[in-house]
């Protein structure tokens, strides 16, 4: 393993030998905290980070790519976090858990007592990650696992959690219609009684433009049925996700849209659309094609994204709620 100090995140990648690369990890070191309670915590900024480097150079373009056009990613889920409200004591499930930066603060809260956490993800690479990162908590433990297949893990349908979170992974978990109730039901019966489900995802609008324009460039190409069955979103709105969590048994407390623009990263919407709708875009088997997509949804997205003062924003809308199983 590497580690190289950056004061920032503009540190690049590039300046390290591709061979001794396959994944980076933008890791928060310390935060500017007002007090020692996690609701008052801001995850508006990374300070401090290094860069954790393991194994081999098949992940590096990707990394490069993620740098350049969307650091911002894990800058956004303040709130859902205050929601979570995570106490020392806290048995925790986290849904698409991801590379586990969100995980490595919640063990160091989850240290201070008796709790523990357990985080899944369907990416192999990224439960690797989660691993690699928060080695050093024996509070914390991960494993691959299609969040849909959650009602096939019998180890998981005990009751025993008191908190299950899930932070941008929903819009990709409910993206099969067949599967979301069994989901739904997954997470209900995790939890413990009186136990909290917590989540953030894309909401209903969320990042309209970018998905009209992609789904408009490749429907052209290969036919719109093929495009739409490309799309790997979900969008739901508060009513449809307060209805299905109702329809397993839960208490809704709280569910809201959250309208939030949000700036580019240096890579613009270019950078947004070959990294973002790379599955769109892959769905076009012509490769001088899926180049032609691209340029098409950026002449459209530099028109429509760009504000008064130059700027290209992004209107993305999140969904967030907190649901409560009875006693």
């Amino acid at each position: 393993m590497h580690v190289l100090g950056v004061p920032t995140l503009s540190a690049p990648i590039s300046a390290v030998a591709p061979a001794t690369l396959a994944l980076f990890l933008i890791i928060p070191i310390s935060h500017s905290l007002q007090s020692q309670r996690w609701p008052n915590r801001k995850i508006d900024g990374l300070p401090t980070c290094v860069f954790v480097v393991v194994g081999g150079a098949s992940h590096l373009h990707q990394i490069q790519a993620y740098q350049h056009s969307a650091s911002f990613v894990p800058k956004l889920a303040t709130k859902v976090v205050q929601w979570l409200n995570l106490q020392k004591d806290d048995v925790l499930l986290d849904i698409g858990c991801g590379d586990g930066i969100l995980n490595a603060e919640f063990a160091k809260i989850l240290a201070q007592g008796s709790g523990s956490m357990h985080g899944v993800d369907s990416s192999a690479s990224m439960i690797e990650a989660a691993r690699e990162l928060c080695k050093g908590s024996q509070n914390a433990t991960f494993d691959v696992l299609d969040a849909t297949q959650l009602v096939s893990k019998p180890e998981l349908q005990k009751g025993a959690f008191t908190k299950v979170f899930s932070n941008a992974a929903m819009h990709w978990i409910l993206r099969p219609e067949d599967t979301r109730a069994q989901f739904f039901k997954g997470v209900y019966a995790s939890l413990a009684p009186g136990g909290s489900f917590v989540f953030e995802m894309g909401g209903f609008g969320n990042v309209s433009e970018m998905r009209t324009a992609a789904l408009s460039a490749v429907g052209r190409r290969i036919g719109m049925e093929a495009a739409l069955a490309a799309d790997p979103w979900f969008f739901p709105d508060e009513a449809w996700v307060t209805k299905a969590l109702q329809d397993v048994g839960f208490v809704v407390e709280r569910a809201e849209r959250e309208w939030r623009p949000t700036p580019t990263d240096k890579g613009g919407v270019e950078g947004w659309i070959r990294l973002m709708a790379s599955q769109f875009i892959d769905a076009i088997s012509d490769e001088k094609e899926r180049e032609e997509a691209v340029q098409e949804c950026v002449g459209v997205l530099r028109e429509v994204c760009r504000n008064p003062s130059g700027r290209e924003t992004i209107h993305y809308v999140r969904l967030r709620g907190v649901a409560r199983k009875p006693e």
